[in-house]
């Protein structure tokens, strides 16, 4: 990066900046730093059209009816609104034009007023609203609002609970581990409490139903299924939604068998199936103190809470 000293005008500034620039360059870009929201599409926007036409500039095409008025407030014309821009920058000039535009004699407010001084056309291309110049402390504020929208993260929190008889002559499947056990639960897919109560608490915190919605038991199609299958396709669709996943956090209630020893298994087939790392994914093991059906050994219950974040 090169440095410059700015001179009494904005002309005088470009013109120091420019004498620095190396002759094999072929777009010129300048750009207000009193303006630094600016976004990469309207950078390209410029250079593109700048590539094209010679001269270009970002601007936004008037919204309200604009008058013109005398020095004592009396409106002397109403100008054609759709015939008026509101200039902003990135303005980009192939380098000889804006040489011979900063050679042009007179000031202006732009560069732009410069090359259409000296005889060349100069096109509009679309700005953006956020492109705001913050010249006033209502604008430092607004500024500041846009970039705490912009880097604040939406989040959205949500609750999966599933609860199956145990039985026997099934498999005990949880988070897509295979437990060593008398009983199994009892459903229409593989009966993973655990994958199913998660894949409620993401569904639903990005809005999207649940997973009876989703993969009704009703359908033959998912008899028998892979519910981490079922999950990692309720992790698709909150990612088409634009959320991804912050963390999960997983109960599950059983008097028999303990779960310590596949722990880590389970997380890393939840993580595999959701896209997610390892350290997002926590699964506590409870008893349920003798109390009820999951006390009893006739249930297993599972809570989950999942949080989603969505930037906006």
């Amino acid at each position: 990066m090169t440095v410059v000293e700015g001179g009494e005008r904005r002309r005088d500034s470009v013109a120091h900046a420019f004498a620095r620039v190396s002759h094999r360059a072929d777009i010129v870009v300048i750009h207000d730093a009193a303006r630094p929201l600016v976004t990469d599409a309207v950078i390209r926007r410029t250079i593109t059209a700048a590539g094209e036409s010679g001269a270009a500039i970002a601007a936004l095409r008037a919204r309200d009816t604009v008058k013109r008025a005398s020095s004592d407030g009396a409106i002397t014309a109403t100008l054609p609104r759709d015939e008026i821009f509101l200039a902003q920058t990135p303005q980009a000039f192939r380098r000889e034009i804006l040489r011979e535009a900063l050679e042009h004699p007179g000031d202006a407010t732009d560069e732009a007023m410069l090359a259409e001084h000296a005889g060349h056309v100069v096109r509009v291309v679309e700005g953006d609203p956020r492109n705001l110049k913050i010249t006033t402390p209502d604008d430092l504020a607004t500024a500041e609002r846009l970039l705490g929208a912009a880097s604040t993260p939406a989040l959205r929190i949500g609750n999966g609970y599933d609860l199956h008889r145990l039985v026997t002559g099934r498999t005990l499947i949880l988070g897509g581990v295979t437990i060593p056990f008398e009983k199994g639960l009892e459903a229409h897919s593989d009966g993973d409490a655990l994958a199913h109560a998660v894949t409620d608490a993401i569904l639903g915190a990005a809005g999207a139903g649940d997973i009876g919605r989703h993969f009704p038991d009703s359908d033959p199609a998912w008899k028998g299924a892979d519910s981490l299958d079922l999950l990692g396709r309720a992790a698709a669709i909150i990612r088409d939604d634009g959320y991804s996943l912050v963390n999960v956090d997983i109960v599950v209630i059983a008097q028999r068998p303990k779960l310590v020893p596949h722990l880590d298994a389970i997380r890393a087939n939840l993580a595999k199936a959701m896209h997610a790392d390892v350290s997002q994914i926590s699964v506590k093991g409870k008893t349920n103190e003798g109390v009820d059906s999951m006390g009893a050994g006739e249930s297993i219950a599972v809570h989950a809470v999942a949080l989603l974040n969505r930037r906006v």
